[in-house]
């Protein structure tokens, strides 16, 4: 007599909790730049009593009261005093004329280098001679960066089990980025785009009957009209390799940027594997010509489903850049589009589900970019962050008891997300540093 065994249950989606952003201080919870402030707030007070009594306190009344307002007044989230750099860098830049960018055409540009303007100019191209990739060079932070194309199901059309089995597999894949300790960042980029309506018009042209009977015609015509109004997604991730953790292995590969793209080369194979391991397609290393494409197509929107249409135009680096980019203080306008970019200053403190940015990512109608970057930290390196965060939580602790301050619970919970890394660090896991940026 046959036994029925009672169904397996389904396996469930583990919901995810991201730790709290930390706000430890040096002292107390104050930053060094609040201490110096309020040191020298304090320095003013104590002279001024000694030297000139009540009356030469309230003529030094604007000096305390301003180091007192700097490191107490709360104004986006950050103090007063930490947004001092921040304007006296953008003041600096305005007086300097540095806030506008016209790019002169007819001028030549050195070969290799990049047509971008701030920051990036020092940015240089460099084309693997074995893979075809493009790698950039940044001589400043002394990274070289690969860009591959990936694609992906729909995952929040997955069913649950399947749905924790891909998210476990992602999980070995940013595992295998810790591990090498030469990776010094891995971006994740979802970006929407005008569709220039070549997939439908590809595919027609594949499985349509073109007869010109009436049918044939109404549906040729209306691929060429709806073709081109719709949106679609794009998912690239970007490698970085540290040239400088990286020394020894690109010496011994020859040295200079040679070497460098030979170490590079390695941890592009090493991530492609796990990325497929983890159940995700990818559609090559990037070209020159393809990542041109993406440059020109976030400052001129307006070009890009010209560019798509049109495989033999646009497709050199040296002229990807913009011709012209005005910036404001929270805004930049380039070419065809102004832009802003949204920084995730913290992420959900409480439990949610791996599909919790669906309504962000899949949100029609509106055309932005999300940058998901991961800054891998050495085993190593980790550990003596953890325990100086510990040893700072705890010190902490101990002065508030003194001073008889009340343990608050966000203190408490911060030092449980201490002790919650440091054990998964020992378990063998790597530890990252999460950016969330939002590019509109």
């Amino acid at each position: 007599m046959a036994t029925r065994h009672p169904p397996a249950p389904e396996q469930q989606l583990s919901p995810v909790q991201f730790s709290r952003l930390a706000h430890r201080g040096i002292l107390l919870g104050l930053s060094i730049s609040q201490l110096i402030v309020l040191g020298i707030g304090v320095v003013t007070v104590v002279a001024t009593i000694y030297t000139g009594g009540g009356m030469g306190l309230a003529w030094t009344s604007p000096i305390w009261l301003s180091c007192l307002l700097l490191a107490v007044v709360p104004v986006g989230g950050r103090k007063l005093v930490d947004w001092l750099p921040i304007v006296s860098r953008w003041m600096w830049r305005s007086t300097a004329a540095q806030l506008i960018f016209r790019r002169r055409v007819i001028k030549p540009r050195p070969v290799g280098t990049l047509a971008l303007p701030g920051d990036a100019t020092a940015l240089r191209e460099w084309v693997d001679p074995e893979t075809g990739a493009a790698m950039v060079h940044d001589p400043h932070a002394q990274t070289l960066t690969a860009v591959l194309g990936v694609t992906h199901p729909a995952f929040v059309l997955l069913d649950p089990g399947e749905q924790e089995r891909r998210i476990n597999g992602w999980g070995r894949v940013l595992a295998t980025a810790c591990r090498s300790g030469r990776i010094a960042r891995l971006q994740v980029c979802e970006r929407t785009l005008p569709d220039s309506g070549t997939g439908l018009a590809e595919w027609w042209a594949r499985h349509g009957t073109d007869d010109e009977s009436w049918p044939a015609t109404t549906y040729r015509e209306l691929i060429e009209r709806a073709g081109p109004t719709g949106e679609r997604h794009a998912t690239t991730i970007s490698i970085a390799l540290d040239m400088n953790a990286s020394g020894r292995q690109i010496r011994s590969a020859g040295g200079g940027i040679r070497g460098a793209a030979a170490v590079l080369r390695q941890e592009m194979t090493t991530l492609v594997t796990a990325l497929r391991a983890a159940d995700l397609a990818t559609t090559g290393w990037l070209a020159p010509g393809e990542v041109a494409v993406i440059l020109r197509s976030a400052y001129d929107p307006a070009a890009a489903p010209a560019l798509e249409r049109h495989a033999d135009i646009g497709r050199s680096l040296a002229t990807a850049g913009p011709i012209a980019v005005t910036e404001s203080w929270d805004r930049v306008r380039t070419d065809s589009a102004h832009h802003t970019v949204l920084w995730l200053s913290e992420w959900p403190r409480s439990q949610v589900f791996p599909g919790f940015l669906a309504p962000l990512l899949l949100t029609s109608g509106v055309q932005r970019s999300f940058s998901l970057i991961c800054t891998p930290v050495r085993a190593d390196i980790a550990a003596r962050d953890l325990r100086k965060k510990k040893v700072g939580l705890l010190s902490d602790a101990t002065q508030r008891a003194k001073i008889g301050q009340v343990e608050d619970a966000s203190r408490t919970a911060e030092y449980q997300d201490v002790l919650q890394q440091e054990s998964d660090l020992t378990a063998g896991h790597g530890v990252l540093r999460y950016t969330g940026l939002i590019s509109v």
